[in-house]
């Protein structure tokens, strides 16, 4: 299991220099404020150089001080409330220019997922939806949405996919009641993470399901119980939770199985021209 960044300093204050050791301590007791400051700024507040800040975070095992911010802000997004993640956009975007700033923030994290997947993973996640023999897919909150999306187009590629409901927990397991072996659920699972999520996983895994996690780093609680996991930066603006890179990385999970599944494909969508023009399902631009 990974460890968090607090306890990697924990273990290893002994060997810092004095200066790391203000770093850490301060870090230690002000981590919701500490992982949305630049290096200029923690290194003020802690009372060294802004170059000392660097190499703390290289002391670490980073490769630089934006990847120890990142580790930061993952372990620390899942238990801020919503008026403390207000608190910390206003100091993270407080003077810039509110658009450039979300949109920029979106574009870094899709950078992120493109450089970082991993293939493998992202290769038997697909493998393991086209050989299911049912799929179920849940996300409840706002990762609910995320798993809507993903319903829709799969639905049209494959007929064994089911959206599980997630606005009571008991009717939830009632939908599960005939999962098993050989099914797979694909868990969508952003901070703050829901225990409903996380029951409802447990449940799946305990009656021999396999778990294909989307999710946002190793620390989540759906990655330590998936089979296969898929990560994605959610980024945490204010109230919002951006689902902006999960759902990129789904877009292309979905294109994987269609193009896996070929000519099935072509056909599926062939009958779906014919039945939405025989219903007038769309308009047309000479219709108006």
């Amino acid at each position: 299991m990974a460890k968090s960044i607090l306890h990697m300093i924990e273990s290893n204050m002994s060997t810092f220099s004095k200066g790391q050791k203000r770093i850490a301590n301060y870090i230690l007791q002000n981590s919701d404020k500490a992982a949305f400051m630049t290096a200029s700024k923690l290194g003020k507040l802690s009372g060294v150089s802004e170059s000392t800040v660097v190499r703390f975070a290289s002391e670490l095992g980073y490769d630089g001080y934006p990847s120890m911010q990142r580790a930061l802000q993952e372990m620390i997004r899942s238990r801020l409330t919503s008026t403390q993640r207000i608190q910390a956009a206003d100091d993270q975007f407080g003077g810039q220019d509110v658009l450039t700033a979300v949109i920029q923030s979106d574009m870094d994290k899709l950078r992120m997922v493109s450089d970082e997947a991993d293939r493998t993973e992202f290769s038997k996640a697909v493998d393991l939806i086209l050989g299911a023999r049912h799929i179920y897919i849940l996300g409840t909150r706002s990762s609910y949405f995320v798993a809507g999306y993903l319903n829709f187009y799969l639905h049209l590629l494959t007929g064994n996919v089911t959206l599980v409901q997630s606005n009571a927990a008991g009717e939830i397991f009632e939908q599960l009641l005939r999962i098993g072996p050989g099914d797979v659920m694909i868990a969508i699972s952003f901070p703050r993470y829901s225990k409903v999520t996380m029951n409802t996983v447990k449940f799946a895994q305990d009656r021999g399901a396999t778990i294909v996690a989307v999710t946002d780093n190793e620390l989540s609680p759906v990655y330590q119980m998936a089979d296969a996991a898929l990560l994605a930066p959610s980024e945490m603006i204010s109230f919002v939770d951006s689902m902006v890179a999960p759902l990129s990385l789904i877009n292309a999970l979905l294109i994987a199985v269609g193009r896996r599944m070929g000519t099935d494909v072509s056909r599926t969508f062939a009958d779906l021209e014919d039945i939405w023009n025989k219903y007038g399902v769309f308009g047309k631009m000479d219709d108006e």
